[in-house]
């Protein structure tokens, strides 16, 4: 079920580098949050931390709470192979395992978590996560062929196929479309649409139009200059960042002024 994320007093760092500084936010369930702002200023980074991909790196940490529905995401008791099968990623350029066929790639993230399945249920929920990624028609009678062989927008819906098979609660996106042509970007922005009756999605985006048109909150980040940390300089319902935002930074940054 989609879930409600808490972040709050959340510090990331890379090593001694405070990159993102003292953000306060509550994204919601249900709907499409949308993280807007110019080129190094942490958004993706901030993304990261919400399924604990940031750690990843080495020597990079995180300061504050990241709770989701009541469970601190960052607590001793919490294993972060767990976070990250809850809280699914999709990243900017699509990923397929390139030497698994379609239907391994979807079937890949059960694999990893050692879901034990038989083969027909496994079928079945490659197909629904395919049919959930509006991709099933495209590929089903070639499920055996490399996901390689997929042209660019079939591979990203590939990977969000991949993605929600391990039905998470919520499904983060780095600038999901940006190597993608206008026709296979409006295909994943009606996705999103669908998608959000189902999961929590958080995504970042430099396409203002697309955080216009498909999310119902907008969180603006930015920084003061290079090598200070970025912060969530305003986060409101995306009509009113869009129309009439609080602070003349969002405004500046969203009437081309600067980014």
């Amino acid at each position: 079920m989609a879930k409600r994320i808490d972040v709050s007093d959340l510090n990331i760092y890379y090593g001694s580098f405070r990159a993102v500084e003292g953000v306060n936010v509550s994204i919601e369930p249900r709907s499409i949050t949308a993280l807007i702002g110019p080129s190094g200023c942490g958004k993706s980074t901030f993304l990261r931390t919400l399924n604990r991909m940031h750690e990843v790196i080495p020597g990079a940490r995180v300061e504050g709470k990241v709770v989701m529905d009541g469970q601190d995401l960052y607590g001793a008791d919490t294993d972060p192979v767990t976070v990250r099968r809850q809280i699914g990623m999709v990243f900017q350029r699509p990923n397929p395992f390139p030497t698994m066929s379609i239907y391994e790639n979807v079937a890949a993230g059960l694999r990893l978590n050692s879901v034990k399945m038989k083969k027909s249920d496994l079928d079945d929920l490659v197909e629904r996560s395919l049919k959930g990624a509006n991709l099933w028609e495209e590929v089903k009678d070639r499920l055996d062929r490399p996901g390689s062989g997929l042209s660019g927008g079939q591979q990203q819906r590939l990977c969000i196929a991949r993605a929600i098979a391990v039905e998470p609660d919520v499904l983060l996106m780095d600038e999901p479309c940006s190597a993608l042509d206008p026709i296979s970007t409006l295909a994943i922005e009606d996705l999103m649409t669908e998608l959000k009756e189902r999961f929590t999605i958080v995504i970042v985006t430099h396409n203002m139009q697309q955080a216009a048109r498909v999310s119902e909150q907008t969180g603006f980040f930015n920084l003061n200059g290079v090598g200070q940390p970025g912060r969530l300089i305003e986060f409101n319902p995306t009509e009113k960042i869009f129309s009439n935002p609080d602070q003349k930074a969002t405004e500046d940054y969203i009437s081309g002024r600067f980014g």
